[in-house]
């Protein structure tokens, strides 16, 4: 599954599930019988890799264990969401069960499933402290293998945070029982068979392996096994590593839960996203971004999101539990004009206020935030960038940006909005006049060629579904080369006003 691309930013998933069902305080298997309570899942549907950007139907294989009798068991979101159909093996037997998920958390990378059947060996949770250097176990089976693994070792951190490309927790063991991929989601147990927590994780270089602590799971089972997700919106998320400039890039879609928020709103594997609520993901390369988000709105917000779907080369922005996706173009514009795919590098710029932002190429260096008031008083947030915005405000050619936001006002429509560019657009060719929607913002835009003889010129003048606000987007282009520029901006400018 994910592992590949983890393991390419020097760390990987791992498989297993974690024990101890809430009320499970009694009953369960000792150490004798942490084989019997673990289990093989494996996980069938259609993922999508980060490494070669394809999506095909696929089996993902990961671990798991029970925490009640009655077929109830725990492992990682990464391991089981999105898929089509969860098998089962208990213990290293062959026979396979059929599996329901239940309940997921993308963000804790927890999923609690029920297993076809009855009278299965359960783990109960540890009681009390954990302390540093305790002994434990991690129970698996790694590398998909149908051979039960135990491994052996000490708790070098008992709690601490864990950012990571695929889960963001507030606590997290350290441990040196090695884990393999394949062992996400498997128990991490004491000397009497206890779970201490659910492993998911490991920096194979340095020898480190990580486990969601107990408590961190123990505040969400009930929820899950109810059948709610926490902190979900339905994504086998990861976020992807820097690049070589250290430029974040934003978070993959490995695969889609059905019926998810996700799903609701057109969101497909493959897919990477960049922004959600105006804020841009992964700066770290970690979901911590991602997962704040969904803390700060809520699973069932309505949560504005930008995508790039490498499969078409193209923008698309919506809402989750809000508008589908609607891919941003602008007819006669953009990457298709200019005869391929952009591969130059992009980086965000705000205004001095930082609530306007746009992604830009990295050469369009020069840039200016500050605040302007226009000729009928309108105060106007706005940033501007250019690789010469001298050049860009007083000549055709140079290829450039603006993008402002006011305000709502009477005056401020869309037609006295191009009236106010008449003196510029009055040296161009017109093109079209049309509607804009891109799933968030709709308005309407002009297109222009020939300008000066040079460029091309687009405006957009364009409100939110809460109707609080104008925005102006304005792009000159000027060199063919930078065509692509005018989707990456239109799929990018964002308005997040504080509060």
């Amino acid at each position: 599954m994910a592992t590949k691309a983890v393991a390419a930013a020097s760390v990987f998933l791992v498989t297993g599930t974690l024990a101890g069902c809430s009320g499970g305080g009694s009953g369960g298997v000792g150490f004798d019988g942490v084989q019997s309570a673990t289990i093989q899942i494996e996980s069938d549907g259609t993922f999508a890799d980060p490494e070669n950007g394809a999506s095909e139907e696929q089996a993902g294989l990961g671990s798991g264990f029970f925490i009640s009798a009655d077929g109830l068991a725990l492992t990682n979101n990464h391991v089981v969401v999105g898929a089509g159909t969860v098998k089962v093996k208990v213990g290293g037997d062959s026979a396979e069960h059929d599996a329901q998920i239940l309940g997921s958390s993308e963000c804790l990378d927890l999923a609690v499933i029920k297993v076809d059947g009855g009278g299965f060996p359960f783990l109960t949770w540890q009681k009390g402290d954990i302390p540093t250097g305790e002994q434990v176990y991690a129970a698996g089976f790694p590398l998909g293998d149908p051979e039960f693994t135990l491994t052996q070792g000490i708790v070098s951190k008992n709690d601490t945070p864990g950012q990571s490309a695929w889960a963001s927790l507030d606590h997290v063991i350290e441990h040196d029982a090695k884990i393999r991929p394949g062992n996400s989601g498997g128990p991490l147990v004491n000397k009497d068979g206890q779970v201490v927590g659910i492993n998911y994780a490991s920096v194979a270089e340095l020898d480190s392996n990580f486990a969601i602590h107990r408590d961190e799971a123990q505040k969400v089972i009930d929820q899950l096994i109810a059948g709610d997700d926490v902190l979900s919106l339905g994504v086998n998320a990861q976020a992807l590593p820097l690049d070589d400039q250290g430029q974040a890039i934003g978070v993959w879609v490995s695969s889609v839960a059905a019926g998810s928020p996700a799903d609701k709103a057109g969101i497909l594997p493959g897919d990477v996203l960049l922004r959600m609520a105006g804020k841009s993901l992964a700066a770290d390369g970690t979901l911590e971004e991602y997962c704040d988000v969904i803390k700060t709105q809520g699973a069932d917000g309505t949560i504005d999101v930008d995508v790039y779907r490498p499969s078409e080369d193209a923008f698309y922005r919506g809402q989750f539990n809000g508008k589908a996706l609607e891919a941003v173009t602008v007819p006669g514009v953009g990457a298709s004009s200019a005869g391929g795919a952009d591969d130059r590098r992009y980086t965000t710029v705000t205004d001095d206020t930082g609530v306007v932002s746009v992604d830009v190429p990295v050469d369009w260096a020069d840039v200016d935030g500050a605040s302007f008031t226009d000729a009928a008083g309108h105060q106007f947030l706005d940033v501007r960038a250019s690789t010469n915005l001298q050049a860009f405000s007083e000549s055709w050619g140079t290829s450039g940006v603006t993008v402002s936001v006011a305000d709502t006002a009477p005056d401020l429509t869309a037609e006295s909005i191009f009236g106010s560019f008449a003196s510029l657009t009055a040296q161009c060719t017109p093109q079209k006049t049309d509607a804009y929607s891109d799933g968030v913002y709709e308005g309407q835009y002009q297109y222009f060629t020939a300008c000066g003889g040079v460029s091309d010129y687009v405006i957009v003048a364009a409100q939110p579904a809460d109707g609080n606000s104008v925005i102006v987007v304005t792009v000159a282009i000027a060199d063919p080369a930078d065509l692509p520029a005018i989707e990456h901006i239109m799929g990018s400018f964002a308005v997040v006003f504080p509060g």
